[in-house]
């Protein structure tokens, strides 16, 4: 990540409050492919809440467009995909930063409340499964020990041994090799995403529903862990315990490669690192895409909305996507992007 914008990081939690004119109007015909210049016309306030993981790209966004604009005041904060979500269907926000896609309930949400908007994917994320430096008898962990240790079978599991039992009766499989017998003695300090986080949904998508279903369990994490919608409190606690257990994006677990091990996951074909190469090829089996959902009839009804989104997909802003230590969207699905926003 560009050390000089350190101010940026995943999970910052205070609404950023600037400054900026936006360039030009979706009118534009090349918005979609430069950026834009802008002639100080334009004026209001765009409001953008949602993913701590997108938070970061969407800031970075704003900030450059400071640089050349003035004028319209804006906000972004990140409390969670689901928070923003919320705030979105509610008509509070313009923009709902999403580290997953809209559920079926929020949609209805929306429908209810006369909110239309358009689905735009920004860029692509993975989920780090991160532990302390000191634990270094563990370095690949698969689905089924993941399930083991933090699913819902293993509340109550207050050492790692505790999972054995449970990680041998699931078995190696189709959800990968078990890494069992576990640390013996060593206690399973998890810190993790609480359920307000778009992380949280991913992580229980890749890693519980699908053995969850399988057994007939709920399709949940175990609810006996430190939950925190502040990454910065995750990193900070794995980091001091030294059997700890936990996960965040790629993009914050990276940027605390000193403080934090990512660990190698196993979805089925074998322990993979992640990285940007393995998350861009889906290699790597916990990756994900970023989207952000703008409200449609607000971008219609005002031009500095629309400006800041046109700026957003244009080649100058979809460079936030690695300056935040991101995956950026390979050439087709940017244009599949860009397309979405255009035919609106």
């Amino acid at each position: 990540m560009n050390t000089q914008r350190t101010w940026l990081r995943p999970a910052l939690s205070v609404a950023i409050v600037g400054a900026l004119a936006l360039a030009a109007c979706s009118s534009n015909p090349d918005a979609s492919q430069n950026g834009n210049g802008g002639d100080g016309s334009l004026s209001g306030d765009i409001s953008v809440s949602g993913s701590s993981t997108v938070e970061p790209i969407t800031s970075i966004a704003l900030e450059d467009f400071t640089a050349e604009n003035s004028g319209v005041t804006y906000s972004v904060d990140g409390p969670g995909t689901g928070d923003g979500f919320a705030l979105f269907c509610e008509g509070e926000i313009d923009i709902a930063d999403a580290s997953r896609p809209i559920s079926d309930e929020e949609i209805a949400l929306c429908e209810e409340a006369g909110i239309g908007y358009v689905e735009l994917q920004v860029g692509i994320d993975g989920i780090s499964v991160i532990t302390s430096p000191e634990n270094a008898d563990v370095s690949c962990l698969s689905f089924a020990d993941l399930y083991a240790l933090t699913g819902p079978e293993s509340q109550d599991f207050a050492d790692w041994s505790d999972a054995d039992g449970l990680a041998e009766e699931i078995g190696s499989g189709d959800f990968g090799e078990i890494h069992a017998p576990y640390p013996a003695d060593a206690a399973l300090d998890i810190t993790a995403p609480g359920e307000e986080s778009g992380t949280y949904d991913t992580y229980v998508e890749f890693v519980v529903a699908d053995l969850a279903d399988e057994r007939g369990a709920d399709e949940v994490t175990r609810p006996d862990y430190q939950a925190s919608g502040d990454d910065n409190v995750i990193i900070e606690n794995i980091a001091g315990a030294p059997t700890s257990l936990g996960w965040v994006g790629f993009a914050f677990a990276d940027e605390n490669s000193d403080a934090v091990t990512s660990l190698e996951v196993d979805g089925g074909d074998g322990c993979v690192a992640p990285s940007p190469e393995t998350i861009a090829s889906g290699e790597y089996p916990m990756s994900r895409p970023l989207f952000i959902y703008v409200n449609d009839e607000e971008a219609e009804a005002r031009p500095e909305l629309a400006a800041f989104v046109d700026y957003y997909l244009s080649d100058e802003g979809m460079a936030a996507v690695t300056e935040a230590d991101y995956v950026a969207l390979d050439a087709a699905a940017l244009e599949e992007t860009r397309a979405a926003w255009d035919g609106r």
